[in-house]
């Protein structure tokens, strides 16, 4: 196994398959305003906390933009899906959890996401308990690329960033545990890995069992 004090999870991307039904819903609601290029602006938005998601849907449309009609008419097509099915889970991630705790490594999860609605969406898939400490994106003034969460987190956690990996999907949040000094895995989900999130990254994967099987490689 190799040697950490603990692995912060992100959430959206990395534990649930939930980032393709968000640009889903997205692009069906886009059809009511006439709004084009809306993969292009969703795809910025990833690993940013909702305040900076609205910065960056306005900057592309405008102002006057009515955001917050929009985001309401997303959320309920948004959660009829998961109502009825619950948010899909992406491969892996309970073997590696479990895995995980049996060799008695601290758990965190470090989102964007509100926290109410991280704690409500792990609830729902039985993985709360998994986490020690469960960060969201609206606990901080400054969300990734920002460093913020991850510092909060291994503070919470009570270990030095240094000694900690972080498993994330987007470029922000590589870029983010980089710049605590946390060492990132990136597992890709709708980005592609770039030269920069390579050299940010200690290990670039394919889904989190291939994460199990690398984190607990002979050193």
């Amino acid at each position: 196994m190799r040697k950490t004090d603990a692995v912060i999870f992100d959430m959206d991307g990395v534990i649930f398959d939930s980032e393709r039904l968000v640009l889903e819903c997205w692009e069906k609601t886009s059809g009511e305003y006439g709004l084009a290029n809306m993969r292009e602006v969703f795809l910025s938005c990833i690993g940013t906390n909702s305040a900076r998601t609205k910065e960056i849907v306005l900057d592309h449309y405008g102002a006057s933009f009515p955001y917050e009609e929009f985001c309401a008419k997303s959320s309920v097509l948004f959660h009829g899906i998961v109502d009825r099915g619950g948010l899909p889970v992406k491969t892996g991630v309970r073997e590696l959890l479990d895995c995980l705790r049996e060799n008695n490594i601290p758990l965190a999860l470090a989102s964007s996401t509100r926290l109410a609605v991280v704690t409500q969406e792990l609830k729902q898939a039985g993985l709360y308990g998994y986490f020690r400490v469960v960060m969201g994106g609206d606990q901080l003034k400054h969300s990734k690329p920002a460093p913020d969460i991850y510092l909060m987190t291994c503070e919470k956690l009570g270990v030095r960033p240094g000694s900690c990996y972080a498993i994330e999907d987007s470029y922000n949040g590589i870029r983010a545990a980089h710049s605590a000094g946390i060492r990132p895995i990136m597992v890709p989900d709708m980005l592609p890995p770039t030269e920069e999130m390579r050299d940010k990254s200690v290990a670039v994967l394919a889904d989190l069992l291939q994460v199990r099987d690398w984190l607990t490689a002979p050193c």
